[in-house]
């Protein structure tokens, strides 16, 4: 392309605008931009030469372009300097608008200043005008307020003769005045009402005092309960524009009528002392639902429905005796007899139908729902304090019971009997009387009372049954050591098993329903102990009388004469018969435990080993006289009334048959025969009944008692009693001994 062309295709410049240099940077790059868009389209389409031709057209084309953007650039610019021209304008009418503003605001800035100072010397006047509406307005009240003093001093006196209602309209008045003298004194009050104050809280003592005496005066004065009431009510209701803090006479009037009921009913001097406190609570019985139902009938008509008076007086008698029932359980020396009828009292008879429980009460008057009149700590507490009092007294009891019984151990007369003629003591009964009538009192408050009781019963009866065994023990080792000889000794033993099977057969009647029987247990237990102690006792004196007689047993004299055994039978006839006396089965078992002492002082007479027989005829003699003596101890015990079947003289037949046996090689027959009936004969026992024989040789003795521990193991019988373990049999020869035996 030649430069001719180029300068054709360069833009020509708007007429009148020089350019020498961008005046924005913005105007600078688009221009360059736009030259290189220009020369890029140029570039393309004359490229080609033939295309040339055509430059006369593309320049037609262009010029006419650039006159239509010219034209609508020239459009754009002259409305754009129109709208400039409009805004000049409207900007030159705003500051002549301004400057009129500021004009006329400086004029009225002046005027104000020159107002002010107008007003300034106005105030005095401005006084003048107030205060002359005040004098105005105490020249319309001059009139009542000259009457205040007066009125003053009536509604004093109105107060004074109980007239409540004329008083608060006087009051009242008296108030109204005063807030009009205030509004119209601007908040200025005057001197004459200072009294006003005093007058209103001597009006609200009064209607104060009325609520606080309403039982009273519903019956006497019920004009002036109401009256008392409807004051308080008109005054909640009331408002004032005085700044000052509510009456609020209302609730000083409930609380009036809560105070006076507590006052009347739980007051500090009515407390009760110590043991008033059962009389205290009957009158609180009788007197509390007689309140409610005065309350129901008489103050309740009296007042607002909304006071709720039967709920009121019947939430207020709970609490104040609730507040008064712990001020009581403080008190340190409550008694046995104060716990159980503080207990029983609030649990049973305060809710019950006597009292609140009543049907003749309405609903308002329950109070099931409150606190409970004691908690549960409280009745820990008393239950704790019952049950440990009523512990040291039956202790107190039971040990006078147990004196009284031991002083009359030595007297010159024998111990007392019932119509039957067993021995008695009323002991028994009264031990059991002193703990049941306990029990059976504590099951009137609950059962947790009743549980405790019953388990300090057993415990002092256990204490009880072992101090009557230590005391038998120390009655017996004084008698037996000379130190203090009983005229009675054993018949007063035998009585004591009375007692005890008396206590046994209806110690029962200390097991209340719903304890577990295992309880008893351990007062069985120290029963039977008791009675195993008291019959060791009645033995032991037995052996005192039998002991000598056996001791020339056996020997030659006792081969060829029953003397020894006769003397022995009748002593124990003599000694056992006052065991009639004694009830069944204790009688049994004490005849039965006698039997078995005189066969076991028999048996170890036998293995003392004083006689060995000579030759087959003392052999004969003495099988006889074991024969003789079983039957002769049979009849004694059967003629004292012991049953046959529990009797141990057969184990005299038993040995007989040893002695008896003509032939020493069946002695091991003999012997596992023996074993079979009595399991607790032992070698030495055996060995002694072989040396008793005196023909057994040592390879027959080896045979005998080899038989021992190769015979049949005994059968074990039910209710077998001991025998051979009870004899001590002297130690046997070495020669005796088996290999296996207790000497190997």
């Amino acid at each position: 392309m030649d430069s001719a062309a180029k300068d054709e295709m360069q833009p020509a410049l708007l007429p009148g605008s020089s350019c020498p240099g961008p005046e924005w940077p913005e105007q600078e790059r688009a221009e360059r931009l736009a030259r290189g868009a220009a020369l890029k389209w140029a570039s393309g389409i004359f490229y080609r030469p033939e295309q040339l031709a055509r430059l006369s057209q593309y320049r037609s084309r262009e010029v006419q372009r650039t006159c239509s953007l010219e034209a609508r650039i020239k459009s754009v610019v002259q409305s754009y300097l129109e709208g400039v021209k409009t805004g000049m304008w409207q900007l030159a009418r705003a500051l002549e608008a301004v400057h009129g503003a500021r004009e006329a605001l400086g004029q009225a800035r002046g005027l104000l200043r020159g107002m002010a100072e107008a007003a300034q010397t106005l105030e005095p006047l401005r006084e003048r005008v107030a205060q002359h509406k005040q004098l105005q307005a105490l020249s319309q009240l001059l009139p009542r307020l000259r009457a205040v003093p007066a009125a003053v001093a009536h509604t004093q006196t109105l107060i004074g003769a109980q007239q409540l209602l004329e008083a608060y309209v006087s009051l009242r008045e008296l108030e109204q005045l005063r807030e009009e003298t205030w509004e119209a004194l601007g908040g200025l009050e005057l001197p004459i009402f200072e009294r006003l104050g005093p007058l209103a809280e001597a009006l609200g003592q009064a209607v104060e005092a009325a609520a606080g005496a309403a039982g009273k005066l519903a019956r006497e004065d019920p004009a002036l309960l109401v009256a008392a009431v409807r004051v308080a009510e008109v005054d909640a209701g009331c408002t004032t524009s005085l700044e000052q803090a509510p009456r609020d006479w209302r609730q000083r009037c409930l609380r009036a009528l809560q105070e006076g009921l507590e006052q009347i009913h739980f007051g500090t001097p009515l407390l009760p002392g110590p043991g008033a406190l059962e009389g205290w609570l009957e009158a609180l019985r009788v007197a509390l639902p007689a309140e409610l139902a005065a309350a129901e009938a008489l103050i309740a008509p009296c007042c607002p429905p909304h006071y709720k008076v039967v709920q009121l007086w019947a939430h207020t008698l709970h609490s104040g005796l609730r507040h008064c029932l712990q001020q009581l359980l403080e008190e340190p020396e409550l008694g046995a007899a104060d716990a159980f009828t503080l207990l029983h009292w609030a649990l049973h008879v305060y809710l019950g139908p006597e009292m609140m429980g009543s049907l003749e009460l309405g609903p308002e008057a329950d109070v099931s729902q409150l606190e409970p009149l004691l908690t549960l700590e409280n009745i820990e507490h008393l239950e704790t304090t019952f049950v440990a009092k009523v512990q040291a007294s039956v202790a107190q009891w039971l040990q006078k019971a147990l004196d009284g019984e031991v002083a009359e151990w030595s007297r010159e007369q024998e111990p007392d009997t019932d119509t039957s003629g067993f021995y008695h003591s009323p002991m028994p009964a009264i031990v059991l009387q002193i703990l049941e009538e306990n029990i059976r009192v504590a099951s009137r408050v609950s059962e947790s009372l009743q549980q405790r009781v019953h388990g300090m019963a057993l415990s002092e009866l256990g204490a009880f049954l072992r101090s009557f065994s230590d005391a038998l023990i120390r009655f017996s080792r004084d008698h037996l050591r000379g130190e203090a000889m009983a005229p009675h000794y054993v018949p007063y033993l035998l009585a004591s098993l009375n007692h005890q099977s008396a206590l046994s057969s209806s110690v029962s009647v200390l097991q209340p329903d719903g304890v577990a029987s295992g309880a008893m247990a351990p007062v069985e237990a120290a029963l039977d102990e008791l009675q195993r102690r008291i019959c060791r006792l009645v033995l032991e004196a037995l052996l005192v009388e039998l002991q000598p007689l056996f001791e020339a047993l056996p020997s030659r004299q006792w081969l060829s004469s029953s003397e020894v055994l006769d003397d022995a039978c009748e002593r124990t006839a003599r000694f056992c018969q006052d065991f009639w006396r004694v009830r069944n089965p204790a009688v049994q078992l004490l005849l039965a435990e006698a039997e078995r002492t005189v066969v076991l002082q028999y048996l170890r007479a036998l293995m003392q080993g004083r006689l060995v027989c000579r030759g087959a005829d003392e052999r004969t003699q003495a099988a006889e006289r074991l024969r003789h003596d079983a039957a002769q101890l049979r009849e004694l015990f059967l003629g004292l009334g012991l049953e046959e079947s529990v009797q141990c003289a057969p184990v005299l037949l038993a040995l007989r048959e040893l002695l008896n046996l003509r032939d020493p090689t069946l002695l091991g027959l003999e012997v596992a025969g023996l074993r079979q009936q009595f399991p607790d004969v032992s070698e030495d026992h055996v060995s002694a009944l072989l040396d008793l024989r005196g023909d057994v040789s040592r390879e027959q003795r080896l045979a005998a008692l080899s038989s021992l521990q190769a015979g049949p193991q005994p059968s074990p019988a039910v209710g077998r009693r001991a025998l051979f373990s009870l004899v001590p049999a002297p130690t046997p020869a070495p020669s005796s001994c088996l290999p296996s035996g207790p000497c190997a």
